[in-house]
């Protein structure tokens, strides 16, 4: 089960998620109140261990600029959250992540565009990520019995992950706010989600 702990801004909370076992670590490069500019990510990325995976998060970027940025940061895998369409993929040349919204995603959408992994999320918020509210997991179980690499987000925390995993299946976690206090992120939060995902499998 990999896990990715998504919105990092810091050199200390990357280390605190990769000392913990994160697999992979999200950079947002898309408005949010989560955003860093490339040049800190790049400054966070260069001091990652190479077994931690690097993800940007772009939304309706242009393939050039997203490509720009990946080459800048270090970046290892592209996640698309936006309205992006199919035609984008082979111009990256990275592995990709796409997002869908679990009230926007079906069988059919989601087998048109063929990215290395599935994400599904809450509905969508002010912003393109979801709103941090956990949904129904029941409506993504079809989609982890089809996608072997469904990746769940959406309103995920340390007490409920563990509940996710068991209805959904999935391949892996994604969580942002559900690690965070007051918005920012919890070192203790960030240290439990990790261990209960991993203990989850033992």
């Amino acid at each position: 089960m990999i896990v990715k702990i998504c919105g990092i801004k810091t050199m200390e909370i990357a280390q605190i998620a990769s000392d913990s076992g994160a697999d992979l670590l999200g950079f947002v490069f898309a408005p949010s109140k989560r955003q860093i500019t490339p040049k800190d990510a790049a400054q966070i990325a260069q001091n990652l261990p190479h077994s931690v995976l690097k993800v940007g998060v772009f939304v309706n970027e242009t393939a050039e600029s997203i490509i720009q940025i990946a080459d800048e940061v270090g970046l290892n895998i592209i996640q698309l959250h936006g309205e992006e369409t199919p035609d984008i993929l082979p111009k990256l040349g990275y592995p990709t992540i796409k997002a869908f919204p679990i009230d926007g995603i079906t069988r059919t959408n989601v087998r048109a565009f063929p990215s290395n992994y599935t994400l599904v999320d809450s509905p969508k918020g002010r912003y393109h990520g979801g709103t941090g509210q956990p949904f129904n997991w029941n409506l993504a179980t079809h989609l982890a019995q089809e996608q072997d690499k469904l990746i769940l987000a959406g309103g995920l925390t340390p007490d409920n992950v563990n509940e996710a995993i068991r209805i959904v299946q999935p391949y892996g976690v994604d969580v942002s706010s559900g690690v965070e206090t007051n918005g920012k992120k919890d070192s203790h939060k960030i240290k439990q989600f990790i261990k209960n995902v991993k203990g989850c499998l033992n």
